[in-house]
């Protein structure tokens, strides 16, 4: 079994930063992908970015292409996202996945394990 723990969220205003950190225990992958997904309330959970396990190659939605990088520190088991230039319409709910097989796929399907999210709330 793998716990994956989100942290880092929080209110910022309209142009600013944030970091989010997922950790990993328990039964940690030497393969597969980590991704970020995100939902605001009332609707469906969206892909953000993924990253293999190698951190060789990496997966970006359009809408926060140029604004998000997520990266992972294999040694603390922990993928982060940064996150700047936010907007309002970033709001929402992010959730780090895991999953044991290789690919950067943007379907919740594909991941086998999922956090319990942190809220992320832009002002504008």
């Amino acid at each position: 079994q793998v716990r994956l723990v989100e942290s880092g969220g929080g209110l910022v205003q309209a142009g600013g930063s944030l970091r989010l950190s997922c950790a990993a225990s328990g039964r940690t992958f030497s393969s597969g992908a980590t991704g970020w997904f995100r939902q605001a309330p009332g609707k469906e959970r969206e892909f953000v970015a993924a990253i293999t396990w190698t951190g060789g190659s990496t997966d970006y939605a359009d809408s926060v292409k140029g604004r998000f990088t997520i990266s992972r520190d294999n040694t603390k088991n922990t993928v982060y996202l940064q996150m700047n230039s936010l907007k309002p319409e970033d709001t929402a709910v992010y959730y780090c996945a895991a999953a044991a097989k290789l690919g950067l796929i943007r379907r919740t399907g594909w991941y086998d394990y999922w956090g319990q999210g942190t809220q992320v709330t832009v002002s504008s």
